[in-house]
């Protein structure tokens, strides 16, 4: 089964934390959590995180969705790499827009289903990482093959168990 890295959880609830630790278990190789986003920035600094799963409220009464865009901001500022997964029990359809176009990758309602915050979660891991072609990993695995037989065509044709010829096609020459 495939891990997906560091899962970065920022919400006031703590009984949130406890519930995606259940829902997620096996999916990441870490969660971590914060209650305040005040400390966002420095988690980051000390830590390699995949993908943020981020409350969009954590003002009392408040509920306008302004403090996770905020945080959608300034994380981009600082971190464009990492995608950010807003999540919130106070949803609509302007605010999901605010979200996206402040840099989030998705957008989650509280309280949600556990197969599709997992899928959206490894959707928003995935969105980053690159895809190699099977063309260019033969040449890489050819051109370290090669260097491994220190530019010895004929030993390295032998390792990869093909002719001479059909190496030197691989390699362009």
């Amino acid at each position: 089964m495939t891990h997906y890295g560091t899962l970065l959880v920022v919400d006031d609830n703590p009984s949130i934390f406890t519930t995606l630790e259940i829902c997620l278990d096996g999916v990441f190789d870490r969660i971590l959590t914060l209650s305040r986003p005040e400390g966002i920035l420095a988690k980051l600094e000390q830590e390699n995180v995949d993908v943020m799963l981020l409350d969009m409220n954590f003002s009392l009464g408040v509920n306008n969705g302004q403090e996770g865009l905020f945080w959608v901001q300034a994380v981009h500022r600082r971190h464009p790499h990492i995608p950010i997964v807003l999540m919130t029990a106070y949803a609509d359809v302007k605010l999901a827009v605010k979200g996206l176009k402040s840099g989030a990758v998705d957008f989650v309602t509280k309280p949600w289903d556990n197969h599709d915050l997992i899928r959206t979660l490894k959707d928003a891991v995935d969105a980053g990482s690159e895809v190699v072609s099977l063309e260019k990993m033969e040449k890489e695995h050819v051109r370290k093959v090669v260097d491994k037989c220190h530019g010895n065509i004929s030993k390295a044709a032998e390792l990869l168990e093909i002719s001479r010829q059909r190496l030197y096609k691989k390699l362009g020459k």
